[in-house]
């Protein structure tokens, strides 16, 4: 009989997450393996990533002084 028993999550701290564009090359590796079966109890720790995004909207504003007489004022 197998019995699974399920452990209240762990919540981790919220990562920032950037998006990177790199090239790609591939190298092998060969991890040669042998087997042994054990009798033995295993956690199985889930982890979840939640997503939030958030946008930024920017505005800027330029004043200029006028070398003149403003509009509207007859010189």
């Amino acid at each position: 009989m197998h019995c699974k028993n399920v452990m209240p999550p762990i919540c981790h701290p919220t990562q920032c997450c950037y998006n990177h564009c790199y090239g790609e090359t591939v190298v092998p590796h060969i991890h040669p393996q042998h087997t042994t079966n054990i009798n033995h109890q295993h956690f199985q720790h889930v982890h979840y990533f939640p997503q939030t995004q958030s946008t930024v909207g920017q505005t800027t504003h330029q004043h200029f002084v006028s070398p003149g007489p403003g509009p509207g004022i007859g010189y």
